[in-house]
């Protein structure tokens, strides 16, 4: 298993400080959300950061073919206006003449009585001003309803066009997301124009075929590595056991063939962690509903021995958690996990396991008494083989350095959180969360 931090130290931060989230998560590509766990938008860098939802490209090219759209209406009404103005300036007024032997009266529309030619000229210009006006503002009226019509089938017309159009670089997305989390047989086979789209999907169909190749390489790697390897080490364990078995043999021999049969077993136990390492680091295609508590109990139930041998309280309080996952790899992170927090403990000392439902997912949660853990060693503690300066590399009884990784290795290949909190005390609080189906 891991060793933890040295005891106490006067640098760092204290024991008991913030929590510390380690390890941090790696960046995954976008995902639908899961089932309870909302999809929460955080604004990024841009012109359009300010908006409270995602923008995306669809909504982009939406807003500009119909902002295009717009500018190019407003700027053909502005002429249209100023067209219409101008020629109903340059119209003429028919030009009457007030002359006779009696004098000659005009009664206008409004009620008004014109008696000379002079007030008979000014009342008509006022008039044509004013016809002049109503006819442009009539005009500019109905110009704008047409425009703001016509810009709201422009912009749906532009929706829909950016859908047409981007449809090729959905179903991209849509292969590349269901090879991240389930099959890496898929591809997208993208039919159509030999355009800059269907480029980039054979491109990444190409990508996904080195990808397959890769794993199924890796994948026999770990079944032939899994074979040669514990092979040699099993027979070497029973020709040692079968030694030390003989009542003939000098306490010499029998000394040497304890420490080789100890070396033998932590070899087997190296072999045994880096090859459920290897598995556990990719992301799960098969996940069923596991009961964390059952996970729990039948971790606590294989490390009660050794805490009894150590002089380590174990302590539960099982809530029942139902998440998405696989149960073998769940009950190895939560064994690990109490056995880490039973072999760096002290006599006397306790260690609680917990499990409950939270929004979103299940949690278990390991909390032990033990050495006091700088806070600035928390983001290193989950590194495979971590060991600090003056550490016994060649003893087996808290394992080979790589317990904690391996729990880090299942988080993630469930898409999981974990979080190492240090205790006032000593010890620490580990907090795991893992998504409900």
């Amino acid at each position: 298993m891991t060793t933890p931090p040295p005891v106490g130290g006067p640098s760092g931060a204290p024991a008991g400080g913030p929590r510390a989230v380690v390890p941090p998560r790696p960046a995954h590509p976008p995902r639908p959300p899961r089932l309870g766990q909302p999809e929460t938008y955080v604004p990024g860098d841009g012109l359009l950061a300010w908006l409270p939802f995602r923008p995306t490209i669809r909504m982009r090219l939406t807003l500009l073919y119909g902002g295009m759209f717009l500018m190019a209406g407003v700027v053909l009404l502005l002429v249209m206006y100023f067209f219409v103005q101008q020629a109903l300036q340059e119209v003429g007024q028919p030009h009457l003449v007030l002359s006779g032997p009696s004098i000659i009266s005009v009664r206008t529309p409004d009620g008004q009585t014109i008696t000379n030619q002079a007030e008979l000229d000014q009342w008509l210009n006022a008039y044509k001003s004013v016809q002049a006006d109503q006819a442009l503002n009539t005009l500019l009226r109905k110009l704008l309803t047409v425009l703001v019509c016509l810009a709201v089938i422009a912009f749906a017309a532009g929706y829909a066009m950016a859908g047409r159009v981007l449809r090729p670089l959905g179903r991209i997305t849509r292969t590349a997301r269901d090879v991240a989390s389930s099959d890496l047989h898929r591809r997208i086979e993208l039919d159509g124009p030999d355009d800059e789209l269907k480029e980039l999907a054979d491109t990444f169909d190409e990508m996904l075929d080195r990808l397959d190749r890769s794993f199924d390489s890796q994948r026999r790697f770990v079944a032939n590595a899994s074979h040669e390897l514990r092979t040699p080490l099993a027979i070497n364990r029973t020709l040692l056991e079968v030694q030390l078995s003989d009542p003939a043999a000098s306490p010499d021999l029998q000394q040497l063939g304890r420490t080789l049969l100890a070396t033998n077993e932590r070899s087997e136990q190296l072999v045994e962690g880096l090859l459920l390492l290897a598995r556990s680091e990719n992301e799960l295609t098969d996940r069923r509903p596991v009961e964390m508590s059952e996970v729990a109990t039948r971790a606590l139930e294989q490390t009660r021995s050794e805490a009894d041998k150590r002089e380590v309280e174990l302590r539960s309080k099982l809530s029942p958690a139902v998440v998405a996952g696989n149960g073998v790899l769940l009950e190895r992170l939560a064994l690990n996990l109490l056995q880490n927090a039973v072999r760096y403990n002290t006599p006397g000392g306790w260690v609680e396991l917990a499990t409950a439902e939270v929004p979103g997912g299940g949690e278990l949660v390991v909390s032990n008494t033990g050495p006091v853990v700088p806070g600035y060693e928390l983001e290193h503690i989950f590194e495979p083989f971590r060991r600090v300066k003056g550490a016994d590399r060649t003893r087996s009884d808290k394992g080979v350095g790589l317990g904690l990784s391996i729990v880090r290795s299942v988080v993630r290949a469930h898409g999981g959180t974990i979080e190492a909190t240090p205790r006032a005390g000593g010890g620490l609080t580990m907090r795991v969360r893992i998504p409900k189906p």
